[in-house]
């Protein structure tokens, strides 16, 4: 009997002896568990910040970035050509960027391929200097140009000379990068519209006289009043114009180192006419041109720079026929021929 009692004292202070278990807060679980699985967190908040991050810099990022070269605007306010050759010119350009996008990033230098509109091929490639894209940002072109395609050229020389507005294609792949983000290629395609030569409309010659002693084998000398409502400023060269009168041929007048500037172009000419048969066609009996007023046509034969034919000014002059009302009565009343 005593050994069972003493048995259940023995249980009883063994039970009253033995510790209480703790219990863990929330906060040491926690901890607990991430020194345990920290490089499974760090694994999974890697791939949630790949999974963010990488559409956004090569799939957001790029298409951003497209979306603003196509949504901007490109004004040439300047085109000078000079020094033309028969498949070269030397070209000095402004371009303005325009745009109203919140990112401005690098547009790195790239060559262009320049066509009109609508053609089939280029005419030329052209080197875009590096840019930041922001609106009003300006673009200086300053080189040689070599013609990889004389016809096509000629084509839009045509078409400066004819139409009020022509339309000009630009394409290319520059390299673009905004801030830190990584460099990509983007494609630039831009139809950029100007003004043309509108087919000369206003063309007139402003004075002429009929010269009875002929200098430099020229018979009769003026001035003509050339418009250009364009912005482009084009070295001619010198220009040889066919002359005839209800289709029969007059003679050939010349506008020697033509520059036609924009604006209002007042600038020399010089003849060689058949004077004896104007005079007979002034004279004879049937005579339509009582008035002494008598109409000139006028289209363009030829455009020569050092000496050499440049094909696509040619092409544009021999597309525009221009009529002009000369008072012949008056310029051979001049000369003292009043009596005819």
């Amino acid at each position: 009997m005593s050994d069972t009692k003493a048995e259940a004292t023995g249980l009883e202070t063994t039970a009253a002896t033995s510790p209480t278990p703790v219990k863990r807060s929330f906060g040491s679980k926690v901890a607990a568990h991430f020194k345990k699985w920290w490089w499974l967190h760090l694994i999974i908040f890697v791939i949630v910040v790949l999974v963010v991050v990488l559409p956004v810099v090569y799939v957001g990022y790029p298409n951003i970035a497209k979306h603003d070269v196509n949504d901007s605007t490109l004004e040439i306010t300047s085109m000078v050509i000079s020094d033309p050759s028969p498949d070269s010119f030397q070209l000095n350009q402004t371009q303005v960027i325009g745009s109203d996008s919140s990112y401005h990033p690098k547009i790195y230098a790239f060559d262009a391929a320049v066509s009109l509109a609508g053609a089939a091929a280029s005419f030329a490639n052209v080197r875009v200097p590096s840019v930041k894209s922001e609106d009003g940002a300006q673009v200086e072109v300053n080189q040689l140009v070599d013609l990889g395609d004389v016809g096509a050229f000629g084509d839009y020389a045509k078409a400066v000379m004819l139409q009020e507005e022509v339309a000009l294609n630009i394409y290319g792949k520059p390299d673009l990068k905004q801030g830190s983000l990584p460099k990509i290629t983007v494609t630039y395609n831009k139809t950029v519209t100007m003004k043309g030569l509108n087919q000369l409309k206003g063309f007139d010659v402003t004075d002429f006289h009929i010269l009875l002693k002929k200098e430099n084998g020229r018979n009769m000398k003026g001035n003509v009043y050339i418009p250009n409502p364009s912005v482009m400023t084009i070295n001619m060269g010198n220009l040889t114009l066919d002359l005839s009168v209800a289709g029969k041929p007059m003679g050939q007048s010349y506008l020697d180192n033509l520059v036609l500037k924009p604006g209002n172009n007042t600038v020399p000419m010089t003849s060689t006419v058949d004077q004896s048969a104007i005079i007979k066609m002034i004279t004879s009996d049937d005579n339509p041109y009582k008035d002494g007023l008598v109409p000139f046509d006028i289209v363009g034969n030829s455009s020569f720079y050092n000496g050499k034919e440049l094909p696509y000014f040619t092409k544009a002059l021999a597309s525009n026929n221009l009529t002009v009302h000369l008072n012949v009565t008056k310029a051979l009343a001049e000369i003292g021929l009043t009596n005819i």
